[in-house]
């Protein structure tokens, strides 16, 4: 049994992360690896609760309170296993994943230090792979059934990797020239380093899993041709059509730029795939338009690539650094101030702000950012903007990337090709048994939920194997931890 006690004699505490002087002067992941002793100890914090909420809060339903206590007693064989039972890839979701299990904890009610459930995680999968508790998974007997995997990200491979397990013969493919869609590109090394893909892809290989790089689907090769050539296909591609303010006067000047570019640019410099970043920060004053996870990431980005400057707009007020429990009850996901290590490494954040236009300098490039405080409020599912008379100001800015989210999947030739279409959130519907509406051709990870969480892409590629595996006729279920309607748990 897990000690009582161990909530009551241990605070929560995170590994030191890497001085900002060190770490901004190369694309090191930000965490060194804790040592064993404070795992061990974190770990005990568990109290293994009657109702482990934290299920809930994780759409994959990890066992947490299992492999922290087999953590806390040393048993790491048996904590990867059970870590492994749910979850594909921990290594990514303990480095990248905002841990909605933690939100759930129940050490968290009224205001408490829930357990650090994701570093022990990424504690677990790492040790595993040190000690060589990582290996191919024994395929059983081919089905002699084929799938055609389109999109190479944590749905994808998921999804890759447990059909290749049933013994169906799999093949991803992938329109860039690394497999790990934005895993591999789009998320930056100092929060994943590439060497965590690579290893895992050779887990893949070697189960079987088929990779062909550089193969657009809809334009290589089409979809015609993998569906006479597969018994069925899944569609996850992604939802990377970036939001955009067409409307702003000032749009059209140079040097304003959507993240995902500026990110993938960094990256393939960073990873050898380039020299020269083509949106490069460097010398200066960047203004960064958007609060979240991509913005922190350009961020982090901007101070490497040696901006003079950075500041971070966010629509919104500054959140509250503690729940609101009239607002976001325990254990939902709470709106709070989320600070990433890139905000320690400087810049400056600025709340409660719209952009009025991007400034020209004269010669067709931006300058400034005008901008002017607001309020915000809904109306009939309408967002409205309140402008505080005399607020305007000008932020320098000769470099503008819009962080604003996504707009779902990209149009893109496949989608007609393959028949299906996207709804107004700019998704492609799935059914009950995460078909498309066409036979034979599945749709799991963000092209089916909008830009989410990495553990929901995970979960959704997941189910979706299990669905194409029902479908194939194979024997036996494979686990899917969510339905194709689930959804994050949330206040009503």
């Amino acid at each position: 049994m897990p000690d009582p006690n161990g909530f009551l004699r241990y605070g929560r505490r995170l590994p030191a992360r890497r001085p900002v002087p060190v770490r901004i002067s190369d694309w090191r992941e930000v965490y060194p690896p804790a040592g064993a002793e404070l795992v061990r100890e974190q770990a005990t914090r568990c109290m293994d609760c009657g109702i482990p909420f934290c299920h809930d809060g994780c759409p994959l339903g990890n066992r947490i309170p299992d492999w922290n206590d087999l953590v806390r007693t040393g048993n790491w064989a048996a904590a990867i296993d059970s870590l492994h039972a749910t979850n594909n890839f921990p290594e990514f979701t303990g480095r990248l994943c905002p841990a909605p299990c933690e939100a759930a904890c129940v050490l968290g009610i009224a205001g408490g230090e829930p357990v650090t459930i994701k570093q022990v995680e990424v504690e677990i999968i790492d040790a595993a792979f040190d000690r060589g508790l990582v290996t191919p998974q024994p395929v059983p007997a081919p089905s002699g059934r084929r799938v055609a995997v389109v999109g190479s990200g944590p749905a994808g491979l998921a999804a890759a990797q447990q059909l290749a397990r049933a013994g169906h013969a799999v093949t991803v493919y992938e329109r860039d020239d690394e497999i790990g869609g934005l895993l591999r590109y789009g998320i930056p090394d100092f929060k994943l380093e590439k060497s965590h893909i690579d290893r895992r892809l050779a887990q893949l290989a070697a189960e079987g899993v088929q990779f062909r790089t550089g193969v657009n689907v809809g334009v290589d090769v089409t979809a015609e041709q993998l569906r006479a050539g597969y018994d069925a296909v899944l569609l996850a591609c992604g939802a990377l059509a970036g939001r955009d303010t067409p409307e702003t006067p000032g749009r059209q000047l140079r040097g304003i730029h959507q993240a995902m570019p500026h990110l993938v640019g960094a990256n393939r410099v960073v990873n050898g795939r380039a020299e020269h970043a083509p949106i490069d920060a460097a010398g200066k004053h960047v203004v960064i338009i958007g609060g979240g996870d991509t913005g922190a990431d350009c961020l982090g980005v901007a101070h490497r690539q040696g901006a003079a400057g950075v500041h971070q707009l966010d629509l919104y007020p500054e959140p509250p650094r503690a729940r609101d429990e009239a607002r976001d009850p325990w254990p939902t996901w709470p709106w709070i101030l989320r600070s990433y290590p890139a905000h320690e490494e400087g810049g400056e954040r600025v709340f409660a702000v719209a952009v009025q236009e991007f400034v020209d300098d004269g010669t067709g490039a931006v300058r400034a950012v005008r901008v002017a405080e607001v309020t915000v409020t809904k109306r009939d599912g309408r967002r409205i903007l309140t402008v505080l008379p005399g607020s305007e100001r000008e932020l320098p800015a000769d470099l503008v990337l819009l962080a604003i989210g996504f707009e779902g999947t990209e149009e893109q030739p496949l989608l007609t090709q393959f028949g299906v279409t996207r709804n107004a959130r700019g998704a492609v519907d799935a059914g009950p048994d995460w078909q498309t509406g066409v036979p034979g051709v599945f749709v799991a990870g963000d092209m089916h939920r909008g830009a989410s969480l990495i553990v929901w892409a995970i979960a959704e590629g997941r189910s979706a194997a299990a669905a194409i595996h029902a479908h194939l006729g194979g024997a036996g279920a494979l686990p899917a931890p969510v339905s194709s309607s689930a959804q994050p748990l949330a206040a009503r």
